[in-house]
């Protein structure tokens, strides 16, 4: 079974509340406008899901999990603001055709676990928080009701990067990608280990883009005090955007078994690796059924049929 953990696509009623919208996050036909960062001109064909469909067939997948990316910054919205946004994120998922599956999304300006539990029941596999959400002890302390629910039930969490924040000026296209989006995976890797793990013993997590390849500082981590700790198996990096290189050097810190397929279509294509048929099919398929439901392939499709039509 070949899965990817990490695709966006923007549903039709998602499409239709972000064209109404007068301030960031905004659509302007099919130009998306958030607060700091650039215009992004979006390809509607992205965002068809029958398009998509056929895209993910091309590329072997048995299942695609979509999300409302964090980097649009909806989860930090208003209350009323972020209900409509997300309300349209999760009724449109809902109606996407196979392959796909789909993390839910949560507000932060309003913490309702209760709502989330309505989300898993529906089908949704688990959940996507922005990384800014997840820096410190405050931080975990504010999203408890969340994730003590996700671990109630057995689901994942997914850490994505969030807002950009505001960028230098005349920054290049890919600084956000490069520069904001890379500190926060970062941070955020060691304080779920500082303030999340004590916390949340039973919580399985998932960061995207190997963590800010926050793991390949572990010799710096023990040279500043740190201590080394035993590998977690309940904590997992998907690798969108890296390749070869940077997935070997990761595995030779954490060996292959944290590491799950995830190509952030379609902001990026899925990586070529050059590293054996062992670790492509652990990458692709046994790490992924592993952090979505360790109880095997039928239990993840189970919990994936909610968002399958």
């Amino acid at each position: 079974m070949t899965i990817d953990v990490h695709q966006h696509l923007l549903p039709a009623p998602l499409v239709g509340v972000l064209r109404g919208r007068r301030t960031p996050p905004l659509l302007r036909g099919w130009v998306l406008e958030l607060a700091d960062e650039p215009d992004y001109p979006v390809d509607p064909a992205d965002n068809d899901p029958d398009a998509r469909a056929t895209l993910a067939a091309a590329d072997g997948l048995d299942l695609a999990l979509v999300s409302l990316s964090s980097a649009l910054g909806v989860e930090t919205l208003p209350p009323s603001e972020a209900e409509e946004l997300l309300a349209a994120y999760h009724e449109g998922t809902l109606a996407l055709p196979r392959p796909f599956g789909a993390w839910a999304s949560a507000s932060l300006s309003e913490v309702d676990a209760a709502a989330l539990e309505r989300r898993l029941d529906q089908g949704f596999v688990g959940m996507q928080l922005p990384a800014t959400a997840l820096l410190d002890a405050a931080g975990y302390a504010h999203v408890a009701p969340l994730l003590a629910a996700l671990e109630e039930r057995g689901r994942p969490l997914f850490v994505h990067p969030g807002p950009a924040g505001r960028l230098p000026g005349n920054a290049p296209a890919w600084w956000a990608a490069l520069v904001p989006y890379v500190a926060q995976m970062h941070s955020a890797w060691f304080a779920f280990r500082v303030f999340g793990r004590p916390a949340h013993p039973a919580l399985r997590v998932c960061f995207a883009m190997l963590g800010g390849l926050a793991p390949l500082h572990s010799e710096r981590l023990l040279a500043r005090g740190g201590e080394r700790t035993a590998v977690d198996s309940d904590v997992f990096l998907e690798i969108s955007s890296y390749g070869t290189r940077a997935v070997d050097a990761t595995i030779r810190v954490l060996g292959v078994d944290p590491l799950v397929n995830g190509s952030d279509r379609p902001y990026a294509a899925p990586a070529e690796l050059e590293l054996g048929d062992a670790a492509a099919a652990a990458l692709r398929d046994s790490n992924p059924l592993r952090l979505l439901h360790p109880e095997g392939v039928t239990n993840v499709m189970d919990v994936a049929a909610g968002t399958q039509s």
